[in-house]
């Protein structure tokens, strides 16, 4: 269930990689290769490409781990959230330029604004719900007809968004309260968790609180922790050393679930 985010800042890129061009892309390709056999999704964050111009090497990465590893999830993190003719624009451009199989949307548009992910055959979104970041409890936690927002977001996909097409949700690590409230609203819908790892999300207590019915049911996030492990010449090995503890931690969990 252990998912590693592709985050590369250029300001943080191991030390072998100074001046190298393409560095991004070979940084990522090194980091898909040393962790592949031990994760079920690579999740590459768009804006640590586009900032720097660096959408090319995004393609051929998408492009690479498809043809590599095709057993691996290919999430597309771009948060996309347009009205309808613009959300088709983005629907093109995660599963037609990316291929990503799967895209991180907003709900904040409503309906209309996701139905162009919905009807790919083939694809699905994970929809924002209960981010991880310290601010997402401003608009997230209010509440809406007695409940917070964030419950009728779940309650809105699980109900209705999830009969027109493949979904997900986003539910943060952070806090695993609100992840057991999700889980015990949609049942056993897929969620994506970030917020492990350097945003500090206990793993125990995030596979307590979210695993669906046969123990599983979690794409578990990690980015720097496993990208930066080291800024040396053993950048991969140390990346791989992270990746193999986080999903042993992540087994445990769930037997201790079981």
């Amino acid at each position: 269930m252990l998912c590693v985010g592709l985050d590369p800042d250029p300001s943080r890129l191991p030390s072998p990689f100074d001046g190298v061009p393409d560095a991004t892309e070979r940084f990522c390709r090194e980091i898909v290769d040393a962790t592949a056999d031990v994760v079920c999704a690579f999740k590459p964050q768009i804006a640590y490409f586009a900032s720097h111009g660096a959408e090319a090497q995004l393609e051929r990465l998408c492009r690479y781990i498809r043809e590599t590893y095709p057993d691996v999830l290919l999430i597309l993190d771009a948060k996309r959230g347009d009205i309808g003719p613009t959300a088709e624009h983005y629907a093109r451009e995660a599963f037609g330029r990316y291929g990503a199989h799967v895209v991180t949307v907003s709900p904040y548009l409503g309906g209309d604004s996701v139905e162009p992910f919905l009807r790919r055959e083939g694809h699905g979104v994970f929809v924002l719900c209960r981010t991880s970041n310290p601010g997402s409890g401003d608009f997230q936690s209010l509440r809406v007809d007695g409940e917070p927002l964030y419950q009728r977001v779940a309650r809105t996909v699980a109900g209705d968004w999830s009969k027109r097409g493949e979904c997900g949700l986003v539910v943060g690590a952070t806090y695993p309260e609100e992840l057991r409230t999700v889980r015990a609203l949609v049942g056993d819908m897929p969620l994506l968790i970030p917020g492990v790892g350097a945003q500090g999300g206990d793993v125990a207590a995030t596979v307590a609180a979210g695993v669906d019915s046969a123990g599983l049911g979690m794409v578990i996030n990690s980015s720097r922790a496993v990208l930066y492990a080291s800024s040396g010449a053993d950048f991969a090995d140390a990346a791989r050393t992270v990746a193999l503890a986080t999903r042993n931690e992540i087994a445990a969990g769930a037997a201790n679930v079981a």
